[in-house]
C-alpha cells in the first residue's frame, strides 16, 4: 500500500446473507453527511457478479459507485486472495482521496479471518469496529433461535466438513460488537432468547438489538482499536484446519456449498406467478435473492426484491426513466424529452430502461430449481402484448407503502 502518513481507522460490517448490512450502511452514510470533518469512505463486497448493493446506493443517491469515496469488490469474497488484493488497492485509492474513516461491507459468505490478518499487518489501516450483523428472524426460523448453531457447527467439524452453521459461528466469534437485526419482526422475548443463545459463542462482545439499521455512527466511531490478540488462537486453529483438510482457503463460498445464479431479462415479472413462487418454492436452502425488477401492473416503478430465508421485502427504489418520458402529465420541455431520450439510448426499444436483474444465492442443491421457478414468472410475449394494450393483471402484492426516513 502507498506510504501515506498515518493509518486510517476501519470498521467492518460482517454478517450472513441478508442480515441487514446494506441497510445499516445506508443509515451510517446518511449520518456521516451531517458530521463536520468526517470523510467517510466505503468498500462494498458482493458475492455475486451482480453488484446489487452498489446499484442500490446509485439509485437512492446516497452514494454513487463513481464517487471517489466508494470502492466495489464484486463477484467473490473480500477474504480471498484476489479479494484481498482488490481491498489493498481500494484502500490506497480511498486514502489518496482523503478518507478519515473506512467502512467495509463484506459479502455474506466472507470469512473474517483472512481480512482481519490483512488489516493487522497493514500500516495503512487500523481496525476499530468489527460489527457482526445477525439476522434474528433467520436464527429463529432456521437455527432454533440460535441454539442450534454450536451443535450443528461441532457436528460438521466432527465429520470433517464446514457448513453454514460454522460460518455463522465464526462471524460471531470474531466480532467485538454483535448487532441483532430485524428486532421489529420478533417479540422481545424471542430477541432475548437469541441473545442468550449466541452470548456464549463470544462472551467478550457487546450485543445490541436494532431495526432498519438504526445505529448511531458516533458510537461506532468511538469504538477503541480492535484486540487482534483476543482472536489469534481461534484464527490459528482455523488456519490449521484448512492445512489439515487440504482446503485452499476458508474464505470461499464453495467451502460452504453456497452458490449463486443471476437472472437477467428485460421482461416484467407476472405479479400472480411471482406471488405463487414466493409462497410455494422458497425452500430453506435459498438464503438470499436480491435485485431489481418490474411488474406490468406497476410499470412506472423500479422495484427492489429483497428476500432473506422465508421473508421477502419489496421496496420502491426509483421511477424508470422511460416511464417519465411516457407520462404526458409531467409536461416535460422539449429539451428535457431530448435529454431523456439520449439517456435511454442503448436500452430496449420495447421496454426502455425497465429490466429484471436478480441474484439468487443458496445451497447448490435446489438452487437451480428455485431459479427456474423465478424465470417462469417472466411475462410471455402474449402477456407483454396485453400489457401494451393496457390489460389489467391480477396483482396480490400489497398496495400500501411505508416511507422510511
Amino acid at each position: 500500500m502507498n506510504d501515506l502518513s498515518g493509518s486510517v481507522p476501519v470498521t467492518i460490517l460482517n454478517g450472513f446473507l441478508g442480515s441487514g448490512k446494506t441497510t445499516l450502511l445506508q443509515n451510517l452514510i446518511v449520518q456521516a453527511r451531517r458530521m463536520d470533518g468526517l470523510k467517510l469512505a466505503v468498500i462494498v463486497n458482493e458475492m455475486s457478479e451482480l453488484d446489487v448493493d452498489g446499484r442500490i446506493l446509485d439509485a437512492t443517491e446516497i452514494l454513487s459507485r463513481q464517487d471517489a469515496m466508494f470502492v466495489s469488490i464484486p463477484a467473490g469474497s473480500i477474504s480471498s486472495e484476489d479479494g484481498l488484493a482488490q481491498f489493498a488497492a481500494g484502500v490506497d485509492k480511498l486514502r489518496a482521496s482523503g478518507a478519515t474513516h473506512i467502512i467495509i461491507e463484506t459479502s455474506g459468505s466472507a470469512h473474517p479471518w483472512p481480512l482481519l490478518e490483512a488489516i493487522r499487518t497493514s500500516d495503512a489501516v487500523q481496525l476499530h469496529g468489527f460489527l457482526s450483523v445477525v439476522d434474528t428472524v433467520t436464527l429463529a426460523q432456521d437455527h432454533d433461535f440460535g441454539r442450534a448453531i454450536v451443535p450443528t457447527a461441532s457436528a460438521n467439524l466432527a465429520a470433517d466438513r464446514r457448513g453454514v452453521a460454522n460460518l455463522l459461528a465464526e462471524q460471531i466469534m470474531f466480532a467485538n460488537r454483535i448487532l441483532l437485526s430485524k428486532m421489529d419482526r420478533l417479540e422481545m422475548e424471542h430477541i432475548r432468547t437469541v441473545a442468550e443463545a449466541i452470548h456464549p459463542i463470544n462472551p467478550g462482545a457487546d450485543i445490541v438489538a436494532m431495526k432498519w439499521g438504526n445505529v448511531k455512527l458516533t458510537d461506532i466511531l468511538a469504538m477503541p482499536p480492535y484486540d487482534h490478540a483476543r482472536v489469534a488462537t481461534l484464527g490459528a486453529e482455523l488456519t490449521q484446519w484448512d492445512a489439515t483438510h487440504g482446503t485452499s482457503s476458508m474464505a470461499s463460498a464453495a467451502d460452504y456449498q453456497i452458490d449463486s445464479i443471476v437472472i437477467s431479462d428485460p421482461r416484467p415479472m407476472h405479479p400472480q406467478r411471482l406471488w405463487d413462487v414466493y409462497n410455494h418454492f422458497l425452500g430453506e436452502g435459498i438464503y438470499r435473492s436480491k435485485g431489481f425488477f418490474w411488474l406490468p401492473s406497476r410499470d412506472r416503478l423500479q422495484l427492489l426484491w429483497n428476500q432473506t430465508a422465508g421473508s421477502v421485502g419489496l421496496e420502491i427504489v426509483n421511477f424508470w426513466k422511460v416511464a417519465a418520458l411516457e407520462d404526458p402529465n409531467l409536461n416535460l420541455m422539449p429539451e428535457e424529452r431530448e435529454e431523456m431520450r439520449r439517456r435511454l439510448e442503448g436500452f430496449s426499444s420495447q421496454f426502455g430502461d425497465r429490466h429484471c436483474r436478480l441474484t439468487v444465492i443458496g445451497d447448490r442443491d435446489g438452487l437451480e430449481t428455485f431459479a427456474n421457478a423465478v424465470r417462469e414468472c417472466l411475462c410471455t410475449d402474449e402477456e407483454v402484448a396485453l400489457w401494451k394494450a393496457g390489460h389489467d393483471f391480477d396483482d396480490p402484492w400489497p398496495k400500501a407503502t411505508t416511507r422510511l426516513n
